[in-house]
């Protein structure tokens, strides 16, 4: 370790935060008292937690976030600091979107004192620039075991004399909040062309296409495809209610048609379903984290999977022709459908990984036989 890879904050005391003392306030009426060590300003979100142990610049700009305050259950954070952008990369790496995406941030001991070869900054800077409130000090135990018990609440982050309405994410639509505005071609003439219908899609998915030689076509959540010529669709990530999403569901519905080969991730995975006329439900407290484990009923093989989502497809609504792909084998929810003999798919959990295992990234590489195939 040498002095270039370690800091501190100046304005702490024996190396912990000295900010303004603020609180988490649950809609159920209990309350967390913590210190400030981000933006100070009072934010409302839907309350939720991962179980992740690093990632946590990965995690913070993933636009599935969008909405919520975000409740880490390993204790530190903050001891790597925030990394450097890659340089000359057009995708971003190795952040998930241009900012950080959550509402609030809540863990139980921030570092003051971090140390990585490849640290641009504090986590606690980096929270600031982005205007985002962050409180450390307080029991996550106690606090996710509230949320498991009771499930997902809405809350807020409160500082004195600052007020602020509740605000529930999954009764808007969050689409114009994370989706770009106009379509983005990365790597122009590749071999195969592939749409990525952007929800709010991570980056390391754009990545894992491209790597593949694919020229991708990003585009906005409610883009009309007409007869565009397309060798395969990806349907993205994403935050909120699948169902707020009636434009992305009938586009996807009119690219079903025309039997292109699809794919779909997390919220794409939803999305598909509504699609074909599955039905979709809200979990009692979702899934975040790096170390869900799934099997696929077709190979009975498991894998540890990253995922991050509060919504399900009800298995029981899939219509003639689809089948269960995948199950959560800690509550059997769905984790992927595929129809019997047509070219479209879709998983529950991240096989792009980012934070997270990438015993999934074949996946990436279906999706390219599929399209060879067609």
């Amino acid at each position: 370790m040498t002095n270039a890879t370690l800091a501190k904050d100046p304005k702490a005391i024996d190396g912990r935060p000295n900010g303004t003392k603020a609180r988490l306030v649950l809609e159920d009426g209990s309350y967390y008292e913590g210190t400030s060590f981000g933006y100070e300003g009072s934010i409302a979100g839907e309350v939720v937690f991962n179980t992740g142990m690093v990632g946590y610049p990965e995690t913070l700009t993933d636009p599935s976030y969008s909405g919520q305050i975000l409740v880490t259950t390993f204790p530190l954070e903050g001891n790597y600091g925030v990394p450097r952008e890659k340089d000359g990369c057009e995708i971003g790496l190795p952040f998930e979107s241009s900012r950080i995406q959550i509402q609030g941030l809540v863990v139980c001991d921030y570092s003051e004192r971090y140390s990585h070869w490849d640290a641009k900054k504090s986590l606690a800077d980096w929270l600031k620039e982005n205007k985002i409130p962050a409180l450390t000090g307080i029991d996550t135990r106690s606090l996710t075991k509230r949320l498991r018990e009771h499930g997902t609440m809405l809350g807020h982050i409160e500082f004195p004399g600052s007020a602020v309405e509740e605000y529930d994410p999954n009764v808007v639509n969050l689409m114009p909040l994370v989706s770009p505005d106009k379509p983005i071609i990365y790597n122009k003439g590749g071999r195969k062309r592939v749409a990525l219908i952007d929800c709010g899609a991570k980056n390391n998915i754009v990545h894992h296409l491209v790597s593949r030689g694919l020229e991708v076509l990003r585009t906005p959540w409610n883009h009309d495809f007409g007869a565009e010529k397309l060798d395969g669709i990806m349907i993205s990530n994403g935050p909120g209610d699948p169902k707020q999403c009636a434009a992305t569901i009938k586009q996807i519905q009119k690219l079903l048609e025309r039997r292109i080969p699809t794919f779909g991730i997390c919220l794409g995975n939803q999305l598909l379903a509504l699609s074909i006329g599955a039905d979709t439900y809200k979990l009692k407290y979702g899934h975040r984290g790096q170390n869900q484990p799934v099997i696929d009923v077709t190979t009975n093989r498991c894998y540890v999977t990253s995922q991050n989502h509060g919504f399900a497809v009800n298995d029981k609504s899939l219509p003639e022709g689809w089948k269960v792909w995948f199950k959560n084998l800690n509550d059997d929810t769905n984790e992927g459908i595929r129809h019997e003999t047509q070219p479209f798919r879709s998983v529950q959990f991240h096989p792009e990984a980012a934070p997270g295992p990438v015993d999934t990234e074949y996946l990436f590489d279906d999706l390219v036989s599929m399209m060879d195939k067609s």
